[in-house]
């Protein structure tokens, strides 16, 4: 079906087509990783970021483009993880602005729209680099501002768009040498294609690929677009909310089985809980706005999520219910409460692992954001963060080069505290910004203190190969340990130990004087004990620090010093 003009209802459909066509093939994305290691993670946050934005969407019934482009952009905003994800919902954050003042466009209108999405994703990056999403969006851009005309139509457009993204990611190998010779094309460029496909196959009435969600995805056709909200309706939703109860209300004399009762009346698998004046209801309802007006009727919503479910997902999170969890992971708690004293500083970290979140907090970290390597922290994660704290100032180590934009994003966002974000981009430094950071200065000087210690410290990491490849000459077999300094691939072994100690040996320089051993999950007290004694021995300069980390991918981080 040919269209000349594309409204809200009609853009709803396809950028719920496009998550969908992600959510399909997002484990592909992650495997389109430059070095070996298990820690892919770029299809897992444009993911994760669209569906943020769809959430905010769902049950918006405008048909105005602009209205709708509005919600989805908070929401990806919002979610936005990893720099893939940020520069996504930049990239949609512009096309929201082109489409400023339009209740419908045409393909003319889309190519501006779809220009300024460009503008905007590169004002986000410090320093962009070609040969990744970012030029698939421009040239494809690009081509359509200069071959669109008046009688071109919307399908029209999204095939020629579609087509130069596709040439356009193939050339980025011949522009990052590190794609070319690891054999692969970049990952945020094909994750914004799959997006773009899913678009176009709801634009053009066809199915959107079947994924592990349990939909019929020929509702996301054009021709079926209105029977959208009916099909999530048939489904059911996942309903979570937080209440600030009305000041009249009695704390001491509330029992929450009340509310409980009126929720039982539109919904099931019900959980509740009250604190502090705070109500965190979750339950499943198929009429998401009764269950709404029946929570309301005891305050005022602070924050309110609804998620379609699928009869995989419901079975799922039933199971999960019962110990508080919901099946996206996050405990029932009501949203916490700040301290009633202002405090001048507060630091906020990142780390994964029992060990590593004990360690941060036991080096003074009033807050550790969870997640790391494989799972990057979104923009609201931050957020969520500072919104424990009571400071003036709040410090943050990101601790991975991932998760400085989304950190960057939440300074912007929050205005709460004046939000520093010091660049660490490992574990390791992030570590040792905290064994060293002093809170007694200005905030200059405790900035400048944080970056001249991390401008010594050597990171090394092991972690084990994926693929058979061949990186910075090195030859690496699949499963075989690979041992990276500074985020250079500098060894390989069959065996963990070995690489250790040649990573240690490719390391460390006279200047050293201190190596903090941080092991994982998958890796035996005695190896570190053997490893401990061989540093002794053959590197006498250096004092050995040993922690139990629990992090997941890295069976070592080593922090050279």
């Amino acid at each position: 079906m040919k269209v000349n003009k594309m409204d809200g209802t009609l853009f709803k459909a396809m950028v719920i087509g496009g998550a969908e066509n992600l959510k399909a093939y997002y484990t592909e994305i992650d495997k389109l990783n430059v070095f070996p290691v298990p820690d892919g993670d770029t299809g897992t946050n444009m993911k994760m970021t669209i569906e943020g934005g769809i959430n905010e969407i769902y049950n918006l019934h405008d048909t105005s483009v602009q209205a709708i482009s509005k919600k989805l952009s908070r929401g990806m905003l919002m979610g936005a993880r990893g720099n893939s994800g940020v520069i996504l919902s930049q990239l949609f954050r512009g096309l929201t602005k082109g489409f400023d003042g339009f209740e419908q466009v045409d393909a003319i209108r889309l190519a501006h729209a779809f220009q300024s999405g460009v503008e905007q994703a590169y004002k986000a990056v410090m320093k962009p680099t070609e040969g990744t999403i970012l030029t698939v969006a421009r040239e494809a851009s690009e081509k359509l501002n200069l071959i669109c005309s008046s009688r071109m139509s919307i399908n029209e457009f999204f095939e020629e768009y579609i087509n130069e993204a596709r040439a356009s990611l193939e050339r980025t190998p011949e522009l990052l040498p590190v794609l070319k010779e690891a054999g692969v094309v970049d990952s945020g460029g094909a994750g914004y294609i799959c997006i773009l496909e899913g678009m176009q196959k709801v634009l053009n009435g066809e199915e959107v690929e079947v994924c592990g969600c349990g939909m019929d995805h020929s509702h996301f056709s054009t021709e079926h677009a209105a029977q959208l909200e009916e099909h999530r309706h048939e489904e059911g939703y996942c309903v979570e909310f937080v209440l600030k109860l009305k000041e009249r209300i009695d704390l001491e004399k509330f029992d929450d089985r009340i509310i409980s009762d009126d929720l039982a009346k539109v919904g099931e698998e019900i959980a509740v809980v009250t604190e502090a004046g705070l109500i965190k209801g979750h339950l499943h309802s198929k009429k998401p706005g009764e269950v709404l007006n029946a929570a309301q009727k005891y305050g005022e919503f602070e924050s309110v999520k609804i998620d379609s479910l699928s009869t995989l997902e419901q079975q799922n999170e039933i199971k999960h219910v019962a110990e508080g969890v919901c099946e996206c992971g996050e405990e029932h708690q009501p949203k916490p409460v700040k301290p009633a004293e202002r405090k001048k500083y507060a630091v906020v970290t990142v780390a994964s692992g029992e060990g590593l979140v004990k360690t941060f907090k036991d080096l003074g970290a009033d807050y550790v954001v969870s997640g790391g390597q494989s799972m990057n922290p979104s923009t609201e994660d931050f957020i969520r963060g500072y919104d424990t704290l009571n400071a003036e100032h709040i410090f943050v180590l990101p601790n991975n080069k991932n998760i400085i934009l989304a950190a960057n994003q939440s300074a912007k966002i929050y205005s709460e505290a004046k939000i520093h974000v010091v660049a660490t981009t490992t574990i390791a430094q992030g570590f040792s910004a905290l064994t060293m950071i002093d809170l007694t200065g200005e905030v200059d000087e405790i900035i400048e203190g944080i970056k001249e210690t991390i401008a010594n410290v050597t990171t090394g990491q092991i972690t084990y190969s994926i693929r058979d490849t061949k990186v910075e000459g090195i030859d690496i077999k699949k499963d075989d340990f690979i041992g990276i300094r500074d985020n250079k691939i500098v060894c390989a072994n069959r065996r963990k130990y070995d690489c250790a100690k040649a990573l240690i040996k490719a390391s460390v320089n006279d200047e050293k004087s201190l190596i903090t051993i941080i092991y994982g999950k998958d890796t035996n007290i005695k190896e570190v004990n053997d490893l401990q004694k061989h540093i002794e021995k053959n590197y006498s300069n250096l004092e050995v620090v040993v922690i139990e980390g629990n992090q997941e991918v890295y069976s070592y981080i080593l922090a050279i010093e």
